[in-house]
């Protein structure tokens, strides 16, 4: 009973005054679903070893029944988790972050005319756990599509019991110092509506949610439970620092922000533990750790930071960025429960955010990738390409990327396509274009795939597409088999020659474990001796001690 009194806790301080009744009689109408515990052989910790593939349901193949057909082509690839970008109710303005109803699937992710949405994504569910892959999928928790039922609700009058689920004003200048996040696509963080306006931090159709009704929290807290007692894994929280709003600040990591969450996670817990909460938070790593708390909060966050300074690495041949950006002045401690999640591309823009890049660096990035003025995002803050786009579709340096993000302490991610190397989708961009209304350049990373194609492409041995799909292939394999990449610890090294960040070298130490990985950032070969027991598992190099490491090439060797 540990966490249903947390619960009410919790409640208190985000509610003082609010009489507890209200989350009594909540708890009676959900805790039927409750287990006390999971079976004793289960990990709750497992996406510390996951490999996650982010796609979208319909690009990927069509619908949830397509998808399914492709369950053995991911887990052939190595990947354990699936990250289904949205997949609820939206009139899909936003590439379904603009959610509608958050009990539905999208009728067209079900298949045929007709079909039972809820038992398609079963069944779909079901299959990817028969194959040992987890399932989590986003929800929007800031916001909602202004088609959702709550706001036309309240749109309808002052009176109305929604009204108090979003935010409203007849002064448009209140929460001035909140930033406009879509630079260059919105101007306010105000829209008209009626005889006032509503207060938004995305794109003017996702009206932000009020929390500080605790109806809200409830609501969602009841979405949630629904979606873990259907068998999802895990969440991805959108837009997470945004939550709460208080006039005078930013709107940005306040105190009651991060009560909600461990309000979230408490609740998750106390029905089923184990359920993954994800943070999707643009912030500077020390603020990023906050929303993890002391592990009472989201399980894993992504390391934003991170990402940029690989692609600055690569452009100035030197694996000081990303060192910096790990060391412990600049990356804090997790909890024991936590765990980074980090990626190369996932569905949004090369984000260039002043949040956690420097202007100096902002310039570099973007000097150095956006090759075309349509790639640009956000008036700078952003490139809109695919990671192969971005490497000039050299091979090289996309694989790597690759084997840095699968070396590096965290769970990786891996965008959809990306594995054989997709290229942007300019008749997507065009179309989606024309759908939205919205110049949003990320549209060029998405796109469908063309399955035909690709299995042309991968019987090709000399191909782009095989190449870096089997090689690609061949590291998560080798990944997959060691715990120490997910869970050990890091210790840069710098090996004769490469004082200036030419090699990025570490080792990673699990238990009775240890890896020496090295990475070539630059366009020259290197050649490095190396301990008389090291083994090298990515190139089957046995016991060779004198290896040559080609221009941006690696090696993975196990020195246990």
């Amino acid at each position: 009973m540990q966490q249903r009194g947390l619960l009410f806790d919790i409640w208190g301080k985000i509610y003082p005054g609010i009489s507890s009744r209200i989350l009594e009689n909540f708890l009676l109408t959900v805790e039927v679903n409750r287990t006390a515990r999971r079976p004793a052989n289960e990990q709750v910790d497992w996406y510390k070893d996951a490999v996650v593939y982010s796609l979208y349901a319909d690009l990927f193949n069509t619908d949830f029944a397509g998808l399914t057909q492709k369950l053995d082509y991911l887990h052939d690839l190595g990947i354990n988790c699936i990250w289904l970008l949205p997949v609820l109710d939206s009139p899909m303005r936003d590439a379904g972050f603009d959610i509608s109803d958050y009990y539905s699937i999208r009728a067209e992710l079900a298949g045929a005319k007709g079909s039972d949405k809820h038992e398609v994504f079963s069944q779909f569910l079901a299959e990817a756990h028969n194959r040992g892959i987890r399932v989590i999928f986003d929800i929007a928790m800031n916001h909602t599509s202004n088609e959702h039922h709550w706001f036309l609700e309240a749109s309808k009058s002052k009176d109305n019991p929604y009204r108090n689920y979003y935010i409203w004003s007849r002064d448009n200048t209140l929460y001035d110092k909140a930033r406009i996040i879509f630079k260059g696509i919105e101007k306010s963080n105000w829209e008209p509506c009626g005889e006032e306006f509503f207060f938004h931090r995305f794109f003017n159709f996702q009206p932000d949610l009020n929390y500080q009704n605790p109806q809200v929290l409830l609501s969602m807290s009841r979405a949630l439970l629904f979606w873990q007692n259907s068998g999802v894994d895990g969440f991805r929280v959108d837009a997470i620092p945004y939550i709460w709003k208080i006039e005078g600040t930013e709107c940005e990591n306040l105190p009651q922000t991060h009560l909600v969450v461990k309000f979230f996670r408490a609740m998750l817990d106390y029905i089923k533990p184990g359920s993954l909460l994800l943070a999707e938070a643009c912030q500077q790593p020390a603020k990023v750790v906050e929303y993890m708390g002391e592990g009472d909060e989201c399980h894993a966050a992504y390391h934003f930071p991170l990402m940029p300074r690989i692609f600055k690495s690569i452009a100035m041949q030197s694996g000081k960025p990303i060192e910096e950006t790990l060391s412990k002045a600049f990356t804090p401690e997790l909890p024991p429960s936590g765990q980074w999640f980090t990626f190369l591309r996932c569905h949004d823009e090369l984000s260039l955010e002043l949040v956690y890049v420097t202007e100096d660096e902002r310039k570099y990035i973007h000097q150095k990738y956006c090759l075309k003025p349509e790639w640009d995002f956000r008036l700078g803050e952003g490139i809109s390409a695919r990671l192969s786009e971005l490497m000039q579709r050299d091979e090289r340096r996309i694989l790597l990327a690759y084997s840095i993000i699968l070396t590096l302490p965290g769970t990786p991610v891996i965008y959809y396509g990306d594995e054989f190397g997709k290229l942007n989708d300019e008749a997507y961009y065009n179309e989606m274009i024309r759908l939205t209304g919205k110049d949003d350049t990320r549209f060029l990373v998405r796109g469908k795939i063309d399955w035909d194609e690709l299995a042309q492409n991968l019987e090709k041995p000399d191909s782009f597409s095989s190449h870096i799909y089997h090689k690609l292939k061949r590291m998560l394999h080798i990944r997959n088999e060691h715990k120490t990449f997910g869970r050990g610890s890091i210790a840069f090294i710098t090996l004769p020659g490469a004082e200036n960040g030419e090699l990025l070298s570490f080792t990673r130490t699990f238990e009775n474990e240890k890896w020496l990985i090295i990475h070539n950032m630059t366009d020259q070969s290197f050649q490095l001796e190396l301990p008389p027991s090291a083994v090298n598992k990515l190139n089957a190099l046995d016991n060779q001690t004198c290896v040559s490491i080609e221009p941006y090439g690696f090696d993975w060797i196990n020195i246990s």
